[in-house]
Formats: structure tokens, sequence, C-alpha cells
């Protein structure tokens, strides 16, 4: 394996994380409705549990309202009752065929609750990319110790992986200043 293939490896494992944590981020409440907040919510679907998506259309009517519309007539008290007992803290209400699921308003103290967990999860994503940085560097020493590469070849390659971490590190910390503003935004 070359340094090359070293780092494009390293890199694309980085944006992997990247990608996870934009998908945590997007399960973390804020105050506005999003339909992605629903996407963990299992329901029982003739006996086997099922993502929310498989079986109903969920959309925000508005900044604070989320719609689910089941796809089948006899699911609707299925999703009700699978939204109720998320930890999501949500209430559903049904009208005929849609679901109405109200987003209420969070108190100061959950925001910021809400913005410490945004953080841990940007402390770990940031692990990751640390860790991803780390195996990248050992891999570059043994190519030294096999005698495959210089020295001076090692530290211009653990200075281009440095420079590929920082970009990533510098990522994550936008993506947690973005989410928590969006938390802390009334």
């Amino acid at each position: 394996m070359s340094v090359a293939d070293i780092k494009k490896t390293m890199q694309t494992k980085m944006e992997q994380s990247i990608e996870a944590f934009k998908n945590n981020l997007t399960k973390i409440r804020t105050g506005r409705a999003n339909p992605a907040l629903l996407d963990n919510v299992q329901v029982d679907y003739y006996g086997s549990m099922v993502p929310l998506s498989q079986v109903a259309n969920v959309s925000a009517i508005d900044a604070r309202t989320l719609s689910v519309q089941p796809w089948e007539k006899n699911m609707g008290p299925k999703i009700e009752k699978a939204i109720r007992e998320s930890d999501l803290g949500l209430n559903p209400a049904s009208m005929g065929d849609l679901i109405r699921v109200p987003m209420p308003p969070m108190t100061e103290e959950r925001r910021k609750e809400m913005t410490k967990l945004v953080r841990h999860e940007g402390e770990n994503a940031k692990i990751a990319v640390r860790n991803l940085r780390r195996d990248a560097n050992d891999s570059v020493k043994k190519l030294v110790k096999d005698k495959e590469i210089s020295e001076d070849d090692q530290k211009r390659s653990e200075a281009d992986i440095q420079k590929i971490t920082d970009k990533e590190i510098t990522t994550i910390d936008q993506l947690v200043t973005s989410k928590e503003q969006d938390i802390m935004a009334v």
C-alpha cells in the first residue's frame, strides 16, 4: 500500500464518519418540525418492526407540526402508539386518515441539554477522525520500517495527514455550531 492509498483511504473513512455525524444531528430535536426526527420510530407492521417511513409518508405541515399519512388505514393507531411510546416526548393526534404530531416548544433547560448532546456527538465524531489519523500515521510508519519510503517522505505524509484531519475537524466544529444555533433559536 502506498502513501497515496493510505491518504485516500483515510479521507474516505473520515468523510463517512462526518456523514454518520450529520445523520446523528438530524435526529436531535430543534425547535422546528423536521421529518427526519421520526426516522428512528419503529412501527409494528404485521408482526415485524419496521421504520415509520416504510408504512407512512412523513412531512412538515409548518414549523411546529409534522403530518404522518399512513399508507394503510388500519396502521393509524399503531403509528400513533409507536410515536407516543418513542422517547421523543411527542403526543400525536389523529384527524381522520392523517396523524398530526405537534412539536411542543422547548424550554431553555431542554435547549441547553440538546446543545450538550450536540457537543457530545461532535466530540465523538472528532475522536473517530483522530483515530483514523492515528491509523494512517501507523501505516506510514510501517512503510518506513519496511524501507518502502524514506523518513523525509514520512514527515511530509504525516504533515499532509494532519492537514486533512484539521480540515475535517473544522467541518465538524462548523456543523456543531450550526446545530447549536438552530436549537437555541426560539
